[in-house]
């Protein structure tokens, strides 16, 4: 598991490990206290107290606690785009749940990690950092550690991360780039469906651009999120016209040329929670998306 290290300074003397462990650390208050309860800080390379006051130049130590999810394992397909001690962000394939639900209580990516997780000799907690809808592909994000998922779930708030979609949509976009600044909402509990909402709808913002235009009335686009609201992309380009391709739900039915949405999460862009430097991934297309391109471009 990940391991974080610091070397006590002359400006640290008179501190106690703990407050080097927060003044060093973005770890949450609940991490705090396992890495107490459970002995997980040590002091060249010993178990130590959170109270002891460390000599300079002593090196402090965490190790992350070990935990594992319990979830049925089950030979559902994971195709790693980046992996580490902290993170495994996979190119998610279409027609399969994120996380056990209600509805979908097994076959899961969820299930398929657990498969994935004996297969690679790892033991993780699985932290889905976001979600793709059932049959939205691409990128996906899974913090293997709580301070991973914490570091990213911030960055997501303050809106310092990116997430690129491609889409096909429903009929000839006349403006090359343009905002949706619409508020979307639920109008009814019990049906799974939003809607633009101006009254109780919530704040949600989606930025177009054009990136191909087909003569046989079709337009691909790319999506960048400003939020994330459920079907965020799906309501929006239904309400003004344009409804992504193969999307039943919102209007925009063409069984001929693909069974589900045609929605890629193609691009992200986040800082990596421990080292900070910047990632910037790409999944390629799924094949199913490529035949749609294949078939409107005849």
């Amino acid at each position: 598991m990940a391991k974080f290290k610091y070397i006590v300074t002359e400006e640290d003397k008179g501190l106690p490990v703990k407050t080097l462990i927060r003044r060093r650390f973005s770890f949450s208050s609940r991490l705090m206290s396992k890495l107490k309860y459970q002995h997980l800080v040590f002091l060249n390379g010993e178990e130590v107290a959170g109270w002891i006051t460390p000599e300079v130049g002593a090196e402090i130590s965490i190790k992350l606690p070990e935990e594992k999810s319990d979830f049925p394992a089950e030979d559902i397909p994971i195709y790693p785009v980046y992996e580490d001690d902290d993170l495994l962000i996979i190119n998610k394939q279409p027609g399969v749940t994120v996380h056990p639900t209600k509805g979908h209580p097994s076959h899961t990516i969820a299930n398929g990690l657990m498969t994935y997780m004996d297969k690679t000799s790892q033991a993780f907690k699985v932290r889905f950092v976001n979600r793709l809808d059932m049959d939205t592909t691409g990128l996906l994000i899974i913090a293997k550690n709580s301070h991973a998922q914490d570091e990213v779930t911030k960055q997501m708030k303050a809106k310092t991360t990116e997430k690129r979609y491609k889409a096909i949509v429903n009929g000839i976009v006349e403006k090359d780039e343009f905002t949706i600044d619409l508020p979307i909402g639920r109008p009814d509990p019990d049906n799974v469906a939003r809607a633009v909402m101006m009254e109780g709808g919530y704040p949600s913002v989606t930025h177009v651009k054009v990136l191909e235009r087909y003569p046989a009335g079709y337009t691909m686009v790319e999506l960048l999120l400003e939020t994330g609201r459920t079907h965020q992309i799906r309501v929006h380009m239904s309400h003004i016209g344009h409804p992504l391709v193969g999307d039943f739900l919102y209007g925009g039915e063409h069984p001929e040329l693909i069974d589900r949405q045609a929605l890629h999460s193609y691009k992200l862009s986040i800082n990596h929670p421990v080292s900070g430097e910047r990632l910037v991934l790409e999944a390629p297309l799924p094949d199913d998306f490529k035949e749609v391109i294949e078939k409107i471009s005849k």
